[in-house]
């Protein structure tokens, strides 16, 4: 019989307001300092991969949103897409949320940027925020 490794799961979650999208300076690494769109580890056996979106969207930012209002961008596999290893992350865009945006977690900070000037992002986020464009704002930026 085979081992089999499986990777880690992750969500990340996109948040629009007015043309702005939604980022969060991250405090540790990998990526320290570097700007992200909120996210964060499935905890194994006790959640979906949405419900770990809506959780990680209030633990680094206090913004709440609910499984319902997520809708799916893209699922992530790239191999070297984490230097931590192995990582899959499905990113939705959360269409509804409500609340106040704060830093928590493992945040350092948390605000919205013009969708034309917006910082470099950890990750594969450039991707993913392409996709997000490709996908729901008709390819325009």
């Amino acid at each position: 019989m085979s081992e089999y490794l499986n990777p880690c799961v992750t969500a990340d979650i996109i948040i629009e307001r007015r043309e702005e999208l939604l980022l969060i300076k991250r405090a540790i690494e990998p990526f320290r300092d570097m700007w992200a769109f909120p996210g964060g580890h499935l905890n194994y056996g006790d959640e979906t991969v949405e419900e770990t979106g809506v959780r990680e969207l209030f633990e680094e930012t206090g913004l709440r949103a609910k499984v319902s209002d997520l809708e799916l961008i893209g699922v992530y596999s790239e191999p070297g897409r984490d230097p931590r290893g192995h990582y899959v992350t499905c990113a939705y865009v959360a269409r509804n949320f409500r609340g106040e945006i704060m830093a928590k977690d493992d945040a350092r900070d948390v605000r919205f940027f013009p969708m034309d000037n917006l910082p470099e992002l950890a990750f594969d986020h450039e991707k993913i925020l392409m996709d997000y464009i490709t996908k729901f704002k008709g390819g325009v930026k």
